[in-house]
Formats: structure tokens, C-alpha cells, sequence
């Protein structure tokens, strides 16, 4: 009875984590080190240049852009959740994380993934005023309504994370602390707990069918609504003119919502897949839509592009 309850006392919760790097050749993680840190690097400097290009040009302090800035945020946000513990496990093998750091850094993951798809919605949102009320948008659309649009987006991504630190905490863990990533998620740290876990699994099945298929619903019926209206305009010219100011956007919704799809499908029916697939993809699904983004905005976006091309075209002429 003693030893029963010795070991119910010494292995009830885990002190740290072990994060993983490349499955069965943690050898090899330094080869894959120097380019995610150039990937760091690039992302980092592609939403910050983004963000720098739409303050510091008023003609930019638009709905359109002011969201793609609040878009921006979260990237950024995502990133420097992640890339930290990344570059330690790959660059100084260094997989020992806290329970602690690894709770918060699961919030702030999941937070700024909800809240990108909020920013999502709400730029598809700000599409289907802009080609179906042209001539009235700024009045239906103006400033305050999208800083409240932001903010309630940031208030739904925090209130939809919060309670999962907690369902976290009050699970018990015994033996395994090996995740299966380089960064902490609510799904893989559960899977490591000794107890029931149907309250976990319940939550999060009804956070991605009320929130993230929600926004999917709402996206689809927006761009629904958006063809309608470019299909009843005469002009095959116009017609083109309205659909490509939807082009970056459409970009954005597949790096998010694609990558996302497929790591969970990977997780539900590719158990049979060597670990080093769910990694890829589960790094792809992390790192893809902050390092994209940036890039589908700059050369989609006109106005985007000719900005950042007079920032280094002055570079250049004072040189």
C-alpha cells in the first residue's frame, strides 16, 4: 500500500517536457538548423517590413490594409512563440522545456492561430463591402468598425485559449514526457497524460467546429457572395479588376487552412506514416503562413510592391 501510494506521490506530474527534433536522426538536427534560422530571419523581417510599409504611408491606413497588418501581428506572435525553442532543439540540441514555459507557449500558439483566422474572416468580410458597396465602402467600412472588428477578434482568440492551460494542469502524467514536436501543442501534451483525457478531447472538438469551421462557413458564403456580384458585372475587364483584389486573400486562406487540414487528417488517419512526415508537416503547418504571407502580399498587392520598391530604390540612390 505504501509503495502504491509512493508512487502516486513521485509521478503524478511531470517537473519538464522533452521536445523532438528530427524522429530517429537527432544526429542529423544541426543540418536542418542554419535554414530554419534563415527561415526565422526572413519571416521576421518580411512582416516587419510589411507592417513599417502600411504605418508609415497614410494612402495605406485602409480596412484592407490595416487588417493585413493586424495579420501581420499574429505572425510575428507565432513566430516568436516558436522559433525560440526551434532553434534550440535543432541548433544546440537542447530539447528540455518547462511545464511551465511549455503551457505557455502552447496558449500563445493557439491563440495567434485563432486569431489569424478571426483576421481571415474578417478580411473576407471587408472583400465581399468592397466589391459589392464600391461607392459606399468607406462609409459602411470606416476605421473604428474594423479597430472593433480587431478587437473582438483578439477578445474571441483569448477567450477560446484560456481555459486550455488549465484542462492541461489538472491532468496527470507518468512515465512519457517526450512530445512529438520541437514546440508545444494542446493535443500532443495531453496524449502524454495517465488519465482520462475525454475532457480535453471534447473541448477541442468543439473549439474547431464552432470556431475554426465557423470562420470556414463564413469565408466559404463570402466568397460565394463575392462571385454572385462579379458574375452579374459586364465588363470582363472589371470583372478581372474585382477578382484580383481577392487574390492575396484567397492565397492566405489556402497556406492557413490547407497545412491545418492536413495535420490533422495526418494525426486521425496517418498513424501508419514514418514520424518524420508528421514532423515536416507539422512544421510546415507552424512556419508556412508567417514566412508566406509576407510574400503573397508584396507581389500581389500593388500597392504593397511599389512601396517596398521605393523604400529600396531610396536605399539605393543615397548608396
Amino acid at each position: 500500500m505504501s509503495a502504491v501510494k509512493m508512487f502516486n506521490n513521485s509521478s503524478l506530474n511531470l517537473l519538464s517536457f522533452v521536445l523532438t527534433g528530427i524522429p530517429g536522426m537527432e544526429e542529423k538536427n544541426a543540418l536542418m538548423a542554419f535554414p530554419l534560422f534563415v527561415l526565422c530571419v526572413f519571416t521576421l523581417l518580411g512582416n516587419s517590413l510589411i507592417l513599417f510599409v502600411i504605418k508609415t504611408d497614410p494612402s495605406l491606413h485602409e480596412p484592407m490594409y490595416i487588417f493585413l497588418s493586424i495579420l501581420a501581428c499574429s505572425d510575428l506572435g507565432l513566430s516568436m512563440s516558436t522559433f525560440p525553442t526551434m532553434l534550440r532543439v535543432y541548433w544546440f540540441d537542447s530539447k528540455e522545456i518547462t511545464f511551465r514555459a511549455c503551457i505557455t507557449q502552447m496558449f500563445f500558439i493557439h491563440a495567434f492561430q485563432w486569431l489569424e483566422s478571426g483576421i481571415l474572416v474578417a478580411m473576407a468580410f471587408d472583400r465581399v463591402v468592397a466589391i459589392r458597396e464600391p461607392l459606399r465602402y468607406r462609409t459602411l467600412f470606416p476605421n473604428i468598425a474594423v479597430a472593433k472588428i480587431g478587437i473582438a477578434a483578439a477578445v474571441r482568440c483569448i477567450c477560446v485559449c484560456f481555459p486550455t492551460p488549465f484542462l492541461i494542469k489538472r491532468l496527470r502524467f507518468c512515465s512519457s514526457s517526450i512530445l512529438s514536436h520541437s514546440y508545444c501543442l494542446h493535443p500532443d501534451i495531453m496524449k502524454l497524460a495517465c488519465v482520462d483525457i475525454k475532457v480535453n478531447i471534447l473541448y477541442g472538438l468543439i473549439i474547431i467546429i464552432f470556431t475554426l469551421g465557423f470562420d470556414v462557413v463564413i469565408i466559404l458564403v463570402s466568397y460565394i457572395m463575392i462571385l454572385k456580384t462579379v458574375l452579374g458585372i459586364a465588363s470582363h475587364r472589371e470583372r478581372l479588376k474585382a477578382l484580383n483584389t481577392c487574390v492575396s486573400h484567397i492565397c492566405a486562406i489556402l497556406i492557413f487552412y490547407v497545412p491545418m487540414i492536413s495535420v490533422s487528417l495526418l494525426h486521425r488517419y496517418g498513424k501508419h506514416f514514418s514520424p518524420l512526415v508528421h514532423m515536416l508537416m507539422a512544421n510546415i503547418y507552424i512556419m508556412a503562413p508567417p514566412f508566406l504571407n509576407p510574400i503573397v502580399y508584396s507581389m500581389k498587392t500593388q500597392q504593397i510592391r511599389q512601396r517596398i520598391y521605393n523604400i529600396f530604390l531610396r536605399k539605393q540612390t543615397r548608396i
